[in-house]
């Protein structure tokens, strides 16, 4: 007789249930957003933070200026730990601006893909102070705010899971598309390039040819002119 199958048809489908599972919680753990960036900028000076952001992609960020003393977080800043912040588009225009504030955030919806640059910058001080910031900035699918999501929609901890992993799917398939467009056009650059440096090299050949000929012509008169020809 045959050796017989251990355990039920439910059961023989729990496994790859359970793999898809903890692929789905692998996934989710990548895709977690990171935490916020603090930064030191000195009175007078700039700072700029880039990120590469797709068309029709949700981008938030917020800021604040962190007490110069980390042991009284909660104490009132000193007028002169104060900055400015300005967001721009790949093509310049500006998505945010703040001037001498203390915190602000911003939310858009991209209408360039590229990178946006977030430059900040503090008033020049004498003596010059060092400010400390705190800069959170999030774009796709860790830009929207699931708290709220689940919330309004009624949704139970593993429905809210299963959304944030079909978003982050969506958001994989579309970097997908984006980056292989970014590769053709890569590709078609390349070959434009090519192209233009072998025309240049034949005129460069061209033009060199040409003085040289002209110089053994210059040559041959000369010496017919003083008959050692």
């Amino acid at each position: 007789m045959a050796p017989r199958r251990s355990g039920s048809p439910a059961s023989r489908w729990l496994r790859p249930s359970a793999l898809l599972l903890l692929v789905a919680f692998a996934l989710l753990s990548a895709a977690r957003p990171a935490r916020a960036l603090r930064f030191d900028l000195e009175s007078g000076h700039t700072k700029c933070i880039s990120d590469e952001i797709k068309v029709n992609s949700m981008a938030v960020g917020k800021y604040h200026v962190v007490g110069p003393d980390p042991n009284f977080p909660d104490a009132q800043l000193p007028e002169s730990h104060r900055i400015s912040l300005r967001v721009t588009s790949p093509y310049g225009n500006s998505m945010h601006y703040a001037e001498n504030v203390q915190s602000g955030h911003f939310a858009f919806t991209a209408t360039e893909a590229g990178d946006y640059l977030a430059c900040f910058w503090a008033p020049d001080h004498k003596p010059p102070v060092t400010i400390g910031f705190e800069f959170d900035w999030r774009s796709g699918v860790s830009a929207k705010d699931w708290p709220s999501v689940a919330k309004k929609g009624k949704v139970d901890m593993m429905e809210l899971e299963l959304k944030k992993l079909e978003e982050t799917i969506k958001n994989i398939h579309e970097e997908m598309f984006y980056l292989r467009e970014r590769e053709e056009e890569m590709q078609d650059l390349n070959r434009r390039t090519n192209s233009r440096m072998a025309w240049l090299g034949f005129l460069s050949l061209g033009i060199c040819l040409s003085v040289a000929g002209l110089q053994l012509w210059h040559l041959k008169t000369f010496f017919e002119r003083k008959k050692l020809l």
